[in-house]
C-alpha cells in the first residue's frame, strides 16, 4: 500500500469521525455553547483542563486569535505537555489521587464559573477527581471524552467511576478505544490517532456556539483578534482591559 494511499485513509477516518460528532452531538454542543455564553454574561470564569495529549485541544482555546478571551488554562504543573522530563511523568501523575484538589484549590476558580476538562479516556484519577470536585465547588463542568473507554476498560480512580459520570454535560468524542484510526499488515501495532484533531475540532465548535449565543443576546462576545493583522494588538488590548478580572493567563 502507498503512503499517500494510507494518508487518504486517515483523513477518510479523521473526516468520517468529525461527522458523527456534528451530527450525533449537535445538541450537547449547543448546550455547553449556551453554558459558557451564561458564564460570560453573569460574570463569571471560564476554564479548561486537559492532561497529557489531551491538554492541547484544551489549549488551542487559551490566549486564541479568533476565540473567547476569558478562556484560561487551568494548568497541573507536569501534565500539560511532553516538555517535562521524563515525558512518562505526566501519565503517571494522571494518576495520583489528590492532586486535582490542590489544584483547584490553590486556582482562581470558585462557584459559578465553567471548567471544561478533557480526557480522551476519562478513567484517570485526575481528571475525575477534577471534576468532582469542581462541581462540589459549585463549578459547572463539561466532559469532552470518549463515552466507549466506560464500556471497554476499568476506571483507575477509587470511586470506579469515570469523567463522563461527573459533569453537566458530556460531549463524546467518539473515538474508539487505543486511538489509532490505521492499521496495515507487517506492522504489529494500529496508528494514526485522531483525537486530537476531534476534539480541537468539538471545542472550537462549543466556542462558536457561546459566541452565537451572547450576540444573540445582545452581548459582543470577547473574542480576540490575530496580532498579526493590523490593528490586532490594539483590539486585544482593549479587550484584556475590560475583562482583566476575568484573564489570569497575563499574570
Amino acid at each position: 500500500m502507498s503512503e499517500s494511499k494510507l494518508a487518504g485513509q486517515f483523513f477518510d477516518a479523521a473526516i468520517g469521525l468529525l461527522q458523527r460528532v456534528r451530527d450525533e452531538e449537535s445538541a450537547h454542543i449547543a448546550a455547553a455553547g449556551e453554558l459558557i455564553a451564561d458564564a460570560v454574561a453573569s460574570g463569571n470564569r471560564l476554564f479548561a483542563f486537559g492532561a497529557g495529549h489531551s491538554s492541547l485541544p484544551a489549549q488551542d482555546v487559551v490566549y486564541r486569535a479568533g476565540g473567547l478571551a476569558l478562556m484560561n488554562f487551568l494548568a497541573v504543573p507536569g501534565t500539560a505537555g511532553v516538555d517535562v522530563m521524563p515525558a512518562t511523568l505526566g501519565s503517571a501523575l494522571e494518576r495520583v489521587d489528590g492532586l486535582a484538589s490542590a489544584v483547584l484549590d490553590s486556582s482562581p476558580a470558585a462557584a459559578g464559573d465553567v471548567l471544561v476538562i478533557i480526557s480522551l479516556s476519562g478513567r484517570n484519577a485526575l481528571p475525575v477527581e477534577m471534576a468532582m470536585n469542581a462541581r462540589a465547588l459549585g463549578l459547572k463542568v463539561i466532559g469532552v471524552t470518549s463515552v466507549a473507554y466506560a464500556t471497554e476498560t476499568r476506571s483507575r480512580h477509587v470511586s470506579g467511576g469515570f469523567l463522563k459520570d461527573h459533569c453537566d454535560i458530556v460531549l463524546d468524542s467518539k473515538i474508539a478505544v487505543g486511538d489509532a484510526e490505521l492499521a496495515l499488515d507487517g506492522i504489529d501495532a494500529p496508528f494514526a490517532p485522531a483525537s486530537t484533531v476531534v476534539t480541537s475540532a468539538i471545542m472550537q465548535s462549543v466556542m462558536a456556539a457561546a459566541a452565537g449565543s451572547l450576540a444573540e443576546r445582545g452581548i459582543e462576545p470577547p473574542l480576540l483578534r490575530s496580532g498579526n493583522v493590523d490593528g490586532g494588538h490594539e483590539w486585544n488590548g482593549r479587550v484584556m482591559t475590560e475583562y482583566g478580572d476575568r484573564i489570569f493567563y497575563r499574570h
